[in-house]
């Protein structure tokens, strides 16, 4: 695992240039605006100015999302503090909110009055349920929104209860990802308009998107509505995962011919003595006989037994074990940032790399030098503190 350490935004990445002024919020919003300012653009989080009265630098450490930033803190109830933030709306090429739809109108700083200032900005909106329809207000989380749109009833085993994914897939893969890529969207037909726009990105319908393979499959009669009884939700034997000796495990995703019969060759199995690998009636007979296989031997022997073949088959490493493992170390896929390990940027870029090097900001960490890099003088800047628009 690499080390990275304290810094400044160095220029790099294929995002270096973009200014991205982003309203502090939880989750998918500011995952978003760290995959921006991983990618090189230079990120600024607005912070709550309460935040920043007695903040304890250590906490800041391992808030991951916020790498790659500056901070200001600022009272949006406040309304010269509102003004300053409109004021970095002048230099900004986007700008990021996750508030529940209105939210941000009756701040002052919704998309007429901010795209009113600065018509090229593209306005990044994260909400779960969108901008419109009857739900839009509501509260929810990840389970509500990958509920809702489809997902999570066919995630989980035969005749369990659906299981929640950790919140990957309505967060961070439909909520966050969703966004960041609609704003290089944006940003892209902006070269050619001069114009930015307005982006709602909306939990339920990243959740839905990323079920693009799964619904006219299950529409057409391809997969079975029930869960766990298809090939790749458990209901395979050859894709799943199985207990070994020691109590670890081990992934199997032996879908194509060539792989089930390395699998089979080294679990030490005959195939003329097993049902055929595609005959569901089977399926549990296949089952049970991998399952007291891999119970033979720890998972460390397995992988030495299935490392020279082209098999699909790899550890269930929990986050315990990943940063030693020697391929993910040997791509640097986890990084040491100021102490804590975390994933490193991704993609990678051959020519514009993305570079780490700007742990996350204690709330209103750069109020001063925002703020004069935005053309504020020392006393308009001391005028704001000492009214409590910043802080």
């Amino acid at each position: 695992m690499s080390e990275l350490g304290e810094g400044s935004a160095s220029g790099a990445g294929p995002l270096a240039g973009v200014r991205v002024l982003e309203l502090a919020g939880l989750g998918p919003a500011p995952f978003a605006a760290m995959l921006l300012a991983d990618m090189g653009a230079d990120v600024t989080v607005v912070h709550r100015a309460e935040r920043a009265v007695g903040a304890d630098p250590s906490s800041a450490k391992g808030n991951v999302f916020d790498r790659g930033r500056r901070s200001i803190a600022v009272d949006l109830k406040h309304p010269d503090g509102v003004a300053t933030v409109l004021e970095l709306v002048d230099g900004a090429d986007v700008f990021i909110e996750g508030f529940r739809p209105g939210v941000a109108e009756r701040l002052g700083l919704g998309p007429e009055v901010v795209r009113g200032r600065n018509p090229r900005i593209v306005y990044g909106r994260m909400t779960g349920w969108g901008q419109s329809g009857p739900m839009a207000s509501r509260a929810g989380h990840d389970i509500n929104y990958i509920a809702l749109a489809g997902p999570l009833a066919h995630i989980g085993r035969r005749d369990q209860p659906p299981t929640p994914p950790l919140n990957l897939l309505g967060d961070f893969g439909g909520g966050g990802m969703l966004l960041a890529f609609g704003v290089a969207c944006a940003l892209n037909e902006r070269n050619r308009s001069g114009e930015g726009q307005v982006i709602d990105a909306a939990m339920v319908d990243g959740a839905a998107i990323l079920a693009s393979a799964m619904v006219p499959a299950y529409a057409l009669g391809y997969f079975h509505p029930e869960r766990g009884t298809n090939f790749l939700d458990s209901g395979a034997p050859w894709y799943d995962v199985y207990e070994c000796a020691d109590g670890a495990w081990i992934a199997v995703g032996a879908i194509e011919a060539k792989f089930y019969a390395n699998l089979l060759a080294g679990l030490g199995l005959e195939a003329a003595g097993l049902p055929d690998q595609n005959d569901e009636a089977g399926w549990p007979v296949l089952r049970e006989r991998f399952t007291a296989a891999f119970l033979t031997r720890p998972r460390d022997e397995w992988l030495v037994v299935f490392v020279a073949d082209d098999n699909c088959v790899t550890a269930v490493l929990p986050f315990t074990e990943v940063l030693d493992d020697e391929h993910l170390a040997a791509r640097q896929t986890y990084v040491d940032l100021d102490g804590v390990p975390q994933p490193a940027p991704a993609p990678r870029f051959d020519r514009t790399p993305a570079t780490l090097d700007r742990p996350p900001p204690v709330a209103g960490q750069h109020t001063d030098a925002v703020l004069a890099d935005a053309g504020f003088s020392p006393a308009a800047i001391e005028a704001l503190r000492a009214s409590g628009a910043v802080a």
